[in-house]
């Protein structure tokens, strides 16, 4: 007797996104099921990965990571090709961290030149990220978002110190935009309604609940990503209906796992090997969980999920 699985049906449904302009633009999202249950339902879009880029020279990250970008990490328009044309990545992700005003406090104006610059130089979708400053990346992605107008890019990240300056331009200038809270549901959805009362289409948001790296309370960030999941479309809420990002790389790259040399640490293995494998491993965890779009900084992970994707879908 052939075995017939057994399938679970949901009330709710993820929103699709699309990002980027012409033949290249991407869409995620739009499943009906929980993550890679194809055989319950309708998964339209396979989850999609973009290469983290930045506008400085990432001196922060370990060296196993950084010197796959050498010769082109000084410029950020020769990384984003580099991304694009040799690395053959779907997406990339600007992260404006020179803005930030405990590194090189890069001014709004050089923040707007690097987006354009970056914008001119490829046809692949952009997600445009402030540092993480909350005050600095109010007046850095407005700017931004206004230079960027109509290429209906990713902004982000709005938070709630921040939201109501950020989303009101990102709607203004046809962006999306994602919404980061601090890995927890209730405020991840508290966050996603007040963006949605002021007109923001909440079919143009994307949540990022934050994220952990392996080992440094992923299980947690896993479970709140699979209730955000499971409120989409066990319960129907809209509220929850979004897709989800992990911003892998920034958390994993500076985890002593990734960092640690042979010498010290011998029991590990080879470092390189060791930081690739501890990427691709967070990321596919958070893929389980229900993230829609990863951000990643080596390119052998993303080439590990990339694999594992196609084999789940």
């Amino acid at each position: 007797m052939a075995f017939t699985p057994p399938k679970e049906s949901y009330a709710g449904k993820v929103y699709t996104v699309t990002m980027g302009t012409g033949e290249r633009a991407a869409t995620i999202g739009g499943e009906s099921v929980l993550p890679f249950h194809s055989f319950e339902g309708g998964t339209p879009n396979r989850p999609l990965v973009a290469l983290e880029i930045q506008d400085v020279p990432p001196a922060d990250w370990p060296e196993n990571v950084r010197k796959v970008y050498d010769g082109v990490s000084d410029d950020p328009v020769k990384w984003a090709k580099h991304c694009q044309d040799d690395l053959k990545a779907r997406a990339i992700a600007l992260r404006l961290v020179g803005t930030h005003p405990d590194r090189e406090n890069r001014s709004v104006e050089d923040a707007v030149k690097t987006a354009k610059d970056v914008l001119a130089a490829v046809s692949i979708p952009v997600i445009i990220l402030g540092s993480n400053h909350a005050e600095k990346d109010t007046a850095v992605l407005v700017a931004v978002a206004e230079a960027a107008k109509d290429k209906n890019c990713i902004i982000g990240k709005a938070q709630e110190a921040n939201y109501k300056t950020i989303a009101a331009a990102a709607m203004a200038n046809n962006h999306k935009l994602i919404a980061m809270s601090e890995l927890d549901i209730n405020l991840s959805k508290q966050l996603n309604i007040l963006i949605t009362q002021m007109g923001f289409d909440k079919e143009k948001l994307i949540t990022d609940p934050m994220c952990s790296a392996l080992g440094y309370g992923l299980e947690y960030t896993y479970s709140v990503m699979e209730r955000i999941r499971l409120a989409a479309l066990t319960q129907n809420d809209q509220t929850m209906q979004q897709p989800m990002l992990g911003d892998v790389g920034m958390y994993v790259w500076k985890v002593k796992e990734t960092q640690a040399a042979e010498a010290d640490m011998p029991q590990w293995g080879a470092a390189e090997e060791r930081g690739i494998l501890w990427e691709a491993e967070t990321a596919t965890a958070l893929l389980v969980a229900g993230a829609e779009l990863l951000i990643m900084r080596h390119p052998k992970a993303v080439a590990a999920v990339d694999s594992v994707i196609e084999e789940l879908v």
